[in-house]
């Protein structure tokens, strides 16, 4: 007789190496988000001082590269089509891992954040076309709110200080990175205008090359660079987005073990690159993509024109009903059940913190309204509006379950025994409570001792008193 399934726990605990490894990349991602901001506040602060506004303007048009290989292209457009091609290589080994050794693996496991982004990318469009058919604006900008920049979610946690639990974490920054798999094809679907076969079939032939000396495992960064740029640059001429050619070669990347390997080859280079990520190029990114001008009738605009006023809707509203309606959808029709230990408040909060949509959405702004500079700078507009508001939402969400989230946090972090394992994972370890049972004895033995001393004492103090009174007592008055 078969026994019962066990219902499976959304959001439940996560297995110690991929509690380790989510970990590490929230890490580095926090950091980066910091600086992510920091540029964003930047640009916006040199964008809209009058005597350096020249400066800005002067710099992200400044041209570097060889016209001849068509790449003579603009300070802000090599941010844009360089520096994001490594973000998205990033992110193209991190859909890797989680497809071959995360929680993506797991067809059941990968229900939840997969449609829970699916829903987050698919009402924020339809939020913004309804709002655009409504206001009888453009419906070209559909895709600008459908991205989250986990980057920029991070270091609004950590600014805020907020503690999340880890499950809500992980389900974050899974969430985010299936995200980027959807942006990423809807970037190479509705996106490439204008194909040169020549140069996609050079790219491919690239790509075809790359994955062969990986095969082989040869190695050397002096092998894979110059490789790496020669696909990107054919890709970029092709007509395809450049950044589509860092997806393709991370995805390429062995992200499983060997007998003898600690760390997957793609977890190596992600652990790498990913500071020169979100360190490097998606701050120069948002340097040169946010710098829009802000003034009373700027902001006015964004509330008021149907384009801008989709894209505030589409990140505000559709992205925390979009995931949130996604997770209870598949938690109430896979008969999954929530943990314990947390609520649906939480899951919305971290929908509404979801709604912080800006290194891509900024992005696809620019590709959605190429043709129109005024209409591409007040839908950037928008997306730092939106953004803003989403951030300021899930803040206040977020706040009001601080003490529990601290708790939460404490508990998965606990440990008493000093293995280098928090003890919520050795439960089921009998050498683990054989350890406690050593640390309780050694806690309990000084007390004990203390409490003997005092009771030896005490009799002491009793055995010598009567022998003083008597002989007080012996004495004359």
């Amino acid at each position: 007789m078969t026994a019962p399934r066990t219902p499976r726990k959304a959001f439940g605990r996560l297995s110690l190496p991929e509690r380790a490894i989510v970990a590490d990349a929230l890490r580095t991602e926090t950091v980066g988000g910091i600086l992510l901001l920091l540029a964003a506040v930047a640009a916006l602060i040199w964008a809209n001082i009058p005597a350096l506004r020249h400066s800005y303007e002067s710099v992200g048009d400044f041209h570097l590269g060889h016209g001849t290989l068509g790449l003579n292209l603009s300070v802000a457009h090599w941010a844009a089509d360089g520096l994001l091609a490594v973000f998205f290589f990033v992110a193209g080994i991190e859909l890797k891992r989680e497809l071959v050794a995360g929680d993506l693996r797991d067809p059941r496991a990968a229900v939840l954040p997969v449609v829970a982004a699916l829903c987050g990318m698919a009402v924020p469009a339809l939020v913004y076309t309804l709002t655009n058919l409504t206001g009888h604006g453009s419906t070209q900008g559909w895709a600008v709110p459908t991205a989250t920049d986990i980057a920029f979610a991070l270091a609004v946690l950590a600014v805020i200080g907020t503690s999340l639990p880890s499950s809500l974490r992980a389900f974050l920054l899974t969430l985010a990175v299936v995200d980027d798999l959807f942006a990423i094809l809807i970037i190479a679907i509705f996106f490439t205008d204008r194909l040169n076969f020549a140069a996609l079939g050079g790219a491919v032939a690239g790509l075809v090359v790359f994955w062969l000396l990986l095969r082989k495992g040869v190695r050397g960064w002096y092998v894979y660079v110059p490789l790496a740029v020669l696909i990107w640059a054919l890709m970029y001429n092709s007509g395809v987005h450049a950044t589509i050619a860092g997806v393709a070669m991370g995805l390429m990347l062995r992200c499983t073990t060997r007998e003898g390997e600690q760390h997957s080859p793609g977890e190596h280079i992600e652990h790498l690159v990913r500071p020169l990520s979100a360190g490097l190029a998606v701050p120069l990114f948002a340097l040169f993509s946010a710098g829009v001008k802000i003034s009373g009738g700027a902001l006015g605009d964004v509330f008021t024109k149907p384009e801008t006023l989709g894209v505030v809707l589409g990140l505000v509203v559709g992205k925390a009903l979009g995931i949130f309606g996604g997770t209870w959808l598949t938690v109430r029709f896979t008969r999954a059940s929530l943990s314990e230990d947390l609520a649906w408040a939480d899951v919305f909060a971290v929908a509404s913190l979801a709604g912080i949509g800006f290194t891509v959405s900024l992005l696809i702004g620019e590709l959605a309204f190429a043709g129109d500079a005024v209409l591409t700078d007040e839908v950037k507009a928008a997306v730092l509006a939106g953004s803003l508001i989403a951030a300021v939402c899930a803040t206040v969400l977020l706040k009001i379950r601080n003490a529990k989230y601290r708790r939460l946090c404490a508990e998965e972090d606990r440990d008493d025994d000093l293995d280098g394992i928090p003890d919520i994972y050795e439960q089921d370890d009998p050498a683990y409570h054989l350890r406690m049972a050593e640390i309780h004895e050694r806690k309990a033995a000084e007390p004990r001792r203390i409490a003997a001393e005092r009771a030896a004492a005490a009799r002491h103090g009793l055995a010598e008193v009567p022998g003083g009174a008597g002989e007080e007592g012996d004495r004359p008055a």
